[in-house]
């Protein structure tokens, strides 16, 4: 069975994305923890994106590497993205590309089937797709990247449970600009 791991960058707060999906907040990141975050999504085997993520993740990487003053690391990433297999879930969506597959259907199914297969760790990300995977038990780990500002509302990382759901702390770590990435394990 595939593990199936939520993480992003977060307002200490708790949300992704402030009033209005505004991700200013975030700045750019440190070259520590870009590094940090390449080096997980390399580890990874497939990216679950929800639509609001993708369209992020789409108008800015398909050509990152070509930008002008694209870090080593940058370029890299833009690499690794367009060659990771992905699979976008989106009932507004009507295409999808570089190396992404559309799902407009159930996600819980479809992330359960995932699953339920052979192959590395699995991404998910945005808010709304992985607030379903946890509400269904689907999620092994959590990693979050707390930044330190305050935006008082927007979409926050955490959706509304049906019941608790008990952690391990795996790691913590301090990045410069006082961002604190924590990972849990899903107690089980």
């Amino acid at each position: 069975m595939r593990k199936l791991i939520y993480g992003m960058n977060l307002t200490l707060d708790g949300y992704v994305a402030a009033a209005g999906d505004d991700i200013g907040w975030s700045g750019p990141p440190s070259d520590e923890l870009f590094r940090w975050w390449l080096d997980h999504e390399r580890a990874s085997g497939l990216s679950l994106y929800g639509r609001k993520l993708w369209q992020t993740m789409s108008s800015h990487w398909p050509t990152g590497d070509r930008r002008p003053g694209a870090t080593p690391a940058e370029i890299e990433f833009a690499r690794n993205w367009r060659d990771m297999p992905k699979v976008v879930f989106s009932s507004t969506v009507d295409r999808v590309g570089w190396n992404a597959r559309l799902v407009t259907g159930d996600a819980v199914a479809e992330i359960t089937r995932l699953k339920a297969g052979d192959g590395g760790p699995m991404n998910i990300g945005g808010a709304t797709l992985a607030g379903a995977a946890v509400r269904a038990g689907l999620v092994d780990e959590y990693v979050i990247a707390a930044h330190p500002v305050l935006v008082g509302g927007g979409t926050p990382f955490f959706t509304a449970l049906d019941g608790w759901v008990n952690l391990d702390l795996v790691e913590t770590r301090t990045f410069p600009g006082g961002v604190v990435l924590t990972r849990y394990r899903t107690r089980r």
